[in-house]
């Protein structure tokens, strides 16, 4: 590509989406708003997202369907349910005994080892016997819920987790007359705690009414204490800013890196503060560091879809790269959503010959939707239906309509453990640059969410080589680049062993790396942090792939952050010798510095 191409393709990429008849109709999101509408389709979906707003974003059928299922199968079980009344007699037998057994004797027990439940004065009566039959309850529950003849395995896991989360409502750690320690610090207090706490919440609610951010997070503020490595805006369009990082290193790896961050959360999750900036961590490490920083859409973009967000977000960012850094290829990098959309312009590349990408990094991002993880509870016909219902309404799906499903997922976690500390406590749990971040929501624009969950989720297109590009088919096993992918162990978003099915798909070297802590906390994993420890091994193209559970058991745990062995990865896969620092841009008028980083689309509210 030269100059004068690069320049002309990357003004009609400028032109805001779909907004300008100059551009080709091909080159513009298909406008469905023009299109004739039904009056009776329309009505179905006002009445669908009325009721979805009532229910929270949840399908009212798909868990009625799901109970159903349970139910009518279970009925019809009485072998089932004469084991579970049997082994309820034995648990209730077994409770009688072993509540008196002095606490020593039960260190071992896996009762004992639920977080909620672990400190001495748990062990006390009556507050042990309250929690162990609580747990009990549990078990029994779970029992009940699985292995029920007949029973669909989706069905079978929403009724399990439609269980659980009744019954943690009612966990005696969340109540404060059965929290032994929730009950001493009232006594030693005097009542404070509670009084405190109900300050808390009433901060809160008051917060929430008036959609402000959580306390705390006045704090932390984008371009000062967050996303501050230096850097210059060299292009924008009407989806994306491309950052480009100065450099702080004499000389640079020839190949720069590309970041692709997901949309569903603002970009800077990779450059936080300057102590676990992933994004300032690869610059001090020699390389030229681009990142993607995506518009916050609204209801105008309602009709951009995944094909806009490949053409005008990646596709767009490497052309802008590729005018500033000219000949040489490309290491790109995308975390969650964002990955799954780099493997997706990756492959549609290789059925284009465009080999302008000399690896692919993969961090937390599935590629295959056959497994989802729990996420998959959320995610069926009846669900999307009502989901497609409430952005047909709004044009776009807002990350508080998503945030109530992800929190169910940890619930012990993120929603009982702060109103414990925070509410029967009385304590401020303190904000941290990670919680501001998370705090920091965006919105999805409402054909391109549809596209990504009946495409990808639902019909997990590009695992099954089904996924069109420009009318072909497109296949992950065409990418030759060499790929690094990330797992982290705790993961409810991606779980890591849906991310490893990239050995099952790609046809080149992978290069796996499995991390301590969870979606976010694993992928901002800096060297010198404390408690943190990976997995790592190469497969080859020729080399025989291995299950996750045979893969697990083969590699040992290192200690520490994975940053420094994917670094080392990249540098295996530049070429020498290191080059003096590109300019800011091409410095001409095509791609000239726009701001100072960290722009202006990371600011939208």
């Amino acid at each position: 590509m030269n100059d004068q191409t690069g320049a002309a393709l990357l003004h009609s990429n400028a032109i805001k989406i779909g907004s300008d008849p100059a551009v080709p109709p091909g080159d513009r999101p298909i406008d469905h708003a023009s299109h004739p509408r039904n009056p009776f389709r329309d009505l179905d979906r006002a009445t669908a997202a009325a009721l979805a707003r009532m229910t929270g974003g949840l399908s009212p059928a798909a868990l009625w369907l799901a109970y159903s299922d349970w139910a009518m199968h279970f009925g019809a079980a009485p072998g089932k349910q004469l084991e579970l009344a049997l082994e309820m007699s034995q648990d209730w037998a077994r409770l009688s005994g072993d509540v008196m057994r002095p606490a020593a004797e039960r260190q071992s027990e896996p009762s004992l080892q639920d977080g909620r439940f672990r400190g001495d004065a748990w062990q006390q009566l009556p507050f042990r016997l309250w929690y162990e039959n609580f747990l009990m309850t549990e078990q029994w529950w779970r029992k009940a819920t699985h292995d029920v003849a007949g029973v669909s395995p989706h069905h079978q896991d929403v009724v399990s987790f439609a269980a659980r989360q009744w019954l943690d409502m009612f966990s005696p750690s969340n109540l404060p007359w059965t929290n032994p320690e929730v009950a001493q610090e009232t006594v030693r207090t005097g009542g404070r705690n509670l009084l405190a706490g109900f300050d808390n919440w009433s901060e809160d609610v008051r917060r929430v009414l008036a959609k402000q951010p959580p306390a705390g997070t006045e704090a932390f503020k984008v371009g000062e204490n967050l996303a501050t490595t230096p850097g210059k805006v060299v292009f924008r369009n009407h989806l994306i800013e491309l950052i480009q990082y100065v450099p702080v290193t004499e000389t640079v790896h020839p190949e720069p890196v590309l970041i692709v961050p997901a949309w569903i959360m603002k970009y800077y999750i990779l450059d936080l503060s300057p102590k676990n900036s992933l994004i300032g961590y690869l610059v001090s490490q020699g390389y030229t560091v681009f990142c993607i920083s995506w518009r916050n859409v609204t209801t105008e973009d309602r009709d951009v879809s995944l094909e806009d967000y490949r053409r005008f977000g990646v596709m767009t960012a490497l052309d802008a790269i590729t005018l500033i850094v000219p000949g040489q290829d490309v290491h790109a990098a995308g975390y969650c959503l964002g990955g799954t959309l780099l493997a997706l312009a990756a492959a549609a590349m290789a059925e284009t010959d465009d080999h302008r990408l000399k690896t692919m990094t993969l961090l937390a991002a599935q590629t295959d939707f056959s497994e989802p993880g729990e996420l998959d509870l959320f995610i069926d016909d009846s669900q999307v239906s009502a989901l497609e219902s409430m952005m047909w309404q709004n044009g776009t799906l807002n990350a508080t309509q998503m945030a109530g499903a992800f929190q169910m997922l940890n619930s012990n976690d993120l929603i009982w453990s702060h109103m414990i500390h925070d509410y029967l406590m009385g304590e401020r749990t303190p904000m941290n640059d990670l919680m501001a971040w998370n705090a920091d929501t965006t919105r999805m624009p409402y054909r391109m969410h549809s596209d990504y969950l009946r495409k990808l989720f639902l019909g997990n297109d590009l695992a099954s080589g089904r996924y069109v590009v420009d009318g072909h088919a497109i296949a992950i096993q065409n990418v030759r680049a060499p790929i690094f992918a990330v797992g982290t162990e705790r993961d409810h978003v991606a779980p890591w062993h849906s991310v490893f099915k990239i050995h099952y798909l790609a046809d080149t070297d992978v290069t796996f790396a499995l991390t301590s802590g969870g979606h976010n906390a694993g992928i901002v994993s800096e060297p010198g942090h404390s408690h943190r420890r990976f997995r790592i091994a190469a497969k080859a193209a020729t080399d025989p792939c291995l299950s996750a559970d045979e893969w697990i058991a083969a590699t040992p745990t290192q200690e520490g952050s994975w940053w420094p062995a994917w670094v080392a990865w990249l540098a295996t896969h530049s070429n020498s010798p290191q080059i003096s620092p590109p300019a800011m841009g091409t410095g001409t008028a095509a791609l000239a510095p726009l701001a100072d980083a960290p722009g202006t689309y990371v600011l939208q509210p």
